[in-house]
């Protein structure tokens, strides 16, 4: 019924308004008392339709009539969706919708009226614009603007803490009251939250604990104030409780059972203790604490930042044969819970800790990590210092043996025994050592009689006590000059001394000069130091150009030692200014200490055998290498028979008569191969020379049995008789050097290579180099 009396009003309206109009310009008409031509003008202004018109099309909007009067009027339409949505009757102007409209595409639609004379299209009245407006007629339901909302609250949070906020919007028109206000309401989860009418989600209760449930889902419906709703009017929010320190952390169990060595080390970890604590691990901060047990200095119970475990460690050494056991109770609690939301069930949560230390083979105890002695230097009868202790920390008790293991400084000074006495092999000098340092170590003696591999170190320091067995000494400044024509008094230089023994304390060094019989004297300055100056005065070149005053220097030491140590004063010309202008040089003088010449001596001596070893190498190698070549050479040209010939006759490899013919005219023969001449033998005593053959063997045989450095060989080679058949002689070469002959061989040397070794055999200098 509502709707139809709206439409009614809608079409009533324009009626109404022309009505009123016309009164209005009659009473103007009325009133005017001067007669003017009236003013042609549009009796209307806006028109109205309603959306979503279920009618049959077209839907009348309006009509546009004018105060023309004209029977060839005719109305035109312009604009938005003119002609199209919109047309116009011409001759009446009756404007008609042939669409259906929907206000939350388009509300409002402008447009231009024009009204022509239909016989020439002339404009009768100006062109006017108008607008269309389309009423709403609430057909929208609220949409949210997103299908999932998330929020957040810390958990335990009071009533009414305010979590998030969803928003619905409606399409139609908010200017009608109730078309697109909306509302909401929870239709799942408002036991746990609310909202208001602005979509501001809210606690419902105080109690929401994140440990019990972490996340919830509600589902929101949104409505408008007439009740429409749609399928995109409900919303999920899904609304998570975040983490507050409102637990403490529990032990896992009611107690823990460790076993450790007695050698961990202070600060190693001993076991690890387990708590839970549901918060999350940013509200983690369980400290342990003991409270039960006196073993507070003994352990410590750490806390691992990332596990929240407690590690326990020992804060100093445990010790099997004192402790074997230790039994104490801890709680785990946090200082950091708000307890303002703590929910009962006990803030304590406490556990017993058993702790078993197992025995191991530890090594030697010393009874002190430093031993000190003091001895006197080069003292002799000093030979014992002390002793070092250890013990075996074990039930065993076994028996100890100390050895050094290092020494400083480095040598056989200070020794230990395998009891542990400390012992002085020789007297100690201070002056090379003040103080001389070993590492002694302990190890135990195994059942087996081999020495354990643990051991335990100890320091031993020997202080050596100063001994006055040093004399002192010049320090030797620059080189001190005196002008000849220096005046009494002149201070000529400061001198010094220095002492390896420690400064005695009952005073200074003493000075004094061995002789006063010169043109020095001494003058004492009582601080080590003093000044040498001229006695007299006026020194003469032309006498000595150099002087040597001997100092003597006393160290007032138990017992008092000195020293003569000579200064070399040179006498230089000076100046009237007494700036030196020359001065001689002395002769520097270079000391070499015993040291480095037996070093130097060694070095040479060492140089002169390496020389004469490689030089009697050489001389063997090269007597070897004469040896292998001439026994070569030899051995070709000399055939050895087992048994006797007779001489040249049975041969044919030279022609002995052309080495005869040579050696008594000394022709230099063709070298060109000869026949065998055929030589008659000289008639004379024929008989052969057995007796002498036999004794020549006898006596060879003999020389080789008795001669050791000749060369061994397995038969006998005799080139020293040739028999008395041989019409060329002895050509053999051992007997080449007792002979007489003044023949001149050298010519052997023009015959070629296959007569070079007769060449050296036979020439005029000898070879020493040939060894047979």
């Amino acid at each position: 019924m509502k709707k139809l009396i709206l439409l009614f009003s809608l079409f009533l309206a324009p009626a109404f308004s022309y009505k009123e109009n016309q009164k209005t310009k009659q009473n103007f008409s009325s009133n005017n008392t001067s007669h003017k031509r009236l003013k042609r003008d549009w009796i209307w202004n806006r028109m109205h339709i309603r959306e979503e018109i279920d009618s049959p099309l077209p839907h009348h909007v309006g009509k546009l009539t004018s105060s023309a009067g004209n029977k060839n009027a005719m109305y035109i339409i312009e604009g938005e969706s003119a002609n199209t949505i919109f047309k116009v009757q011409g001759f009446d102007g009756d404007i008609y919708a042939f669409e259906r409209l929907d206000r939350e595409k388009k509300a409002e639609y402008e447009l231009t009226a024009h009204i022509i004379d239909r016989r020439n299209n002339r404009s009768l009245e100006p062109p006017s614009k108008f607008i269309i407006k389309v009423y709403d007629i609430n057909d929208n339901a609220p949409i949210f603007v997103q299908k999932v909302f998330n929020g957040s609250v810390p958990e335990m949070s009071r009533l009414g803490t305010a979590v998030t906020k969803v928003t619905a919007e409606d399409a139609d028109d908010p200017t009608v009251a109730g078309h697109a206000t909306v509302t909401y309401q929870i239709i799942k989860g408002n036991e746990y939250f609310t909202v208001d009418d602005s979509g501001v989600i809210s606690t419902a209760r105080a109690d929401l604990d994140r440990e019990t449930q972490s996340t919830y889902e509600i589902i929101v419906k949104a409505k408008d104030a007439l009740g429409l709703t749609g399928e995109s009017s409900t919303a999920t929010v899904v609304i998570r409780l975040t983490d507050i320190n409102d637990n403490f952390p529990v032990f896992k169990r009611p107690s823990f059972h460790f076993k450790v060595p007695e050698n961990v080390s202070v600060g190693g970890e001993v076991g690890r203790v387990e708590v839970e604590d549901i918060d999350e691990p940013q509200h983690r901060h369980t400290k342990y604490i003991f409270v039960r047990g006196d073993y507070r200095d003994t352990f410590e119970i750490v806390a691992n930042p990332f596990t929240n475990e407690g590690i326990i460690r020992p804060k100093k050494p445990l010790d099997f044969e004192k402790v074997a056991e230790y039994r104490f109770d801890i709680e785990a609690t946090d200082q950091n819970v708000n307890t303002a939301y703590y929910k009962p069930g006990g803030s304590k949560s406490i556990s017993t800790i058993t702790i078993e230390v197992t025995d191991v083979d530890e090594p030697p105890v010393f009874a002190k990590h430093q031993y000190e002695f003091k001895v006197r230097e080069n003292d002799p009868e000093i030979k014992t210092l002390g002793s070092v202790q250890a013990y075996d920390p074990d039930a065993a008790k076994r028996e100890i043996r100390f050895v050094r293991r290092r020494a400083s400084p480095n040598g056989d000074y200070v020794r230990v025994s395998a009891s542990g006495i400390i012992q002085l092999p020789k007297p100690l000098d201070r002056e090379f050592s003040s103080s001389y340092n070993i590492t002694v170590a302990a190890q135990e003696v195994l059942e087996d009689g081999r020495l354990s591999d643990r051991e335990s170190h100890a320091q031993v320091h020997v202080i050596v006590i100063d001994e006055n067995d040093n004399a002192p000494e010049l320090v030797y400044p620059e080189e001190p000059r005196v002008c000849e024509n220096a005046a009494p008094g002149k201070v000529i230089i400061r001198i010094s001394a220095t002492d390896k023994d420690e400064i005695s304390p009952r005073g200074f060094f003493r000075y004094s000069l061995t002789t006063e019989d010169s043109n020095f004297s001494l003058i004492e300055n009582y601080d080590n130091t003093a000044n040498i100056t001229v006695k007299y005065g006026q020194f003469n070149r032309e006498l000595a150009k150099i002087h040597y005053l001997p100092v003597i220097i006393s160290d007032n030491g138990d017992p008092e030692l000195s020293s003569t140590n000579t200064l070399v004063i040179s006498v230089c010309k000076c100046n009237e200014k007494g700036d030196f202008t020359f001065c001689e040089e002395r002769a520097k003088q270079v000391g070499v200490s015993v040291q480095a010449l037996v070093a130097i001596f060694i070095c040479i001596f060492t140089i002169i055998v390496i020389a004469l070893l490689i030089l009697l190498r050489k001389r063997h190698k090269k007597d070897l290498s004469g040896l292998r070549r001439n026994v070569a050479e030899i051995h070709e040209q000399l055939v050895t028979y087992d048994e006797e010939g007779g001489g040249e006759m049975d041969t044919t490899s030279y022609d002995v008569s052309v080495l005869n013919s040579v050696r008594k005219n000394g022709i230099k023969p063709e070298v060109v191969p000869s026949t065998y001449a055929q030589v008659q033998k000289p008639p004379g005593n024929t008989t052969s020379g057995a007796g002498e053959m036999e004794m020549m063997i006898e006596v060879k045989k003999d020389e080789a049995d008795n001669d050791r450095d000749l060369l061994p060989y397995d038969t006998l080679h005799i080139y020293g008789y040739e028999g008395a058949e041989s019409i060329a002689e002895s050509l053999s070469s051992l007997e080449s050097g007792s002979s007489d002959s003044d023949i001149d061989y050298d010519f052997l040397n023009d015959w070629g290579p296959r007569f070079k070794m007769l060449a050296e055999l036979y020439g005029t200098e000898p070879n020493e180099d040939f060894v047979y």
